[in-house]
């Protein structure tokens, strides 16, 4: 059986945003549009260098919705989830690669996007005696 993946933007809020290293490595050149965005529902924890975002109600999230060039999505896509060490029900997974809804900045209009979010393990695990990161943006820290 072949998975069909859904053409969605992603919203980055880590070492993916611009400034940080892993958008030079994996992103510039590779999309059309980048902006910022919040994502609600949501907080950010501490990882081994890199954030984790945890769902749960009241919190936002803040970083940037990013568009794949067409001829770059499917390539895209396919680093963006080794990078994130993510693979299709894997239970090892330390992310898992879900489709939500974030908020464009300034403008306010809603957008679907593939989010990387801490797999259920690792967020409970982060959410008994992880460090949050207080405002939800691993940039400013």
């Amino acid at each position: 059986m072949r998975i069909v993946s859904v053409t969605l933007p992603f919203f980055v809020y880590g070492t993916l945003r611009p400034g940080r290293p892993n958008h030079d490595l994996f992103l510039r050149g590779r999309t059309l549009s980048e902006q910022p965005a919040v994502m609600r529902g949501a907080v950010l924890y501490e990882g081994p260098g890199y954030p984790y975002v945890v769902e749960e109600p009241g919190g936002t999230v803040y970083g940037e919705i990013v568009t794949a060039r067409p001829e770059e999505y499917g390539e895209l896509l396919r680093t963006l989830d080794r990078l994130e060490d993510y693979a299709p029900g894997d239970p090892r997974n330390l992310y898992e690669r879900v489709e939500r809804e974030v908020t464009l900045v300034g403008d306010g209009e809603p957008a679907r996007a593939w989010v990387y979010v801490a797999a259920p393990a690792v967020a409970a695990r982060l959410r008994a005696r992880g460090k949050r990161i207080e405002g939800g943006d691993w940039s400013a820290g």
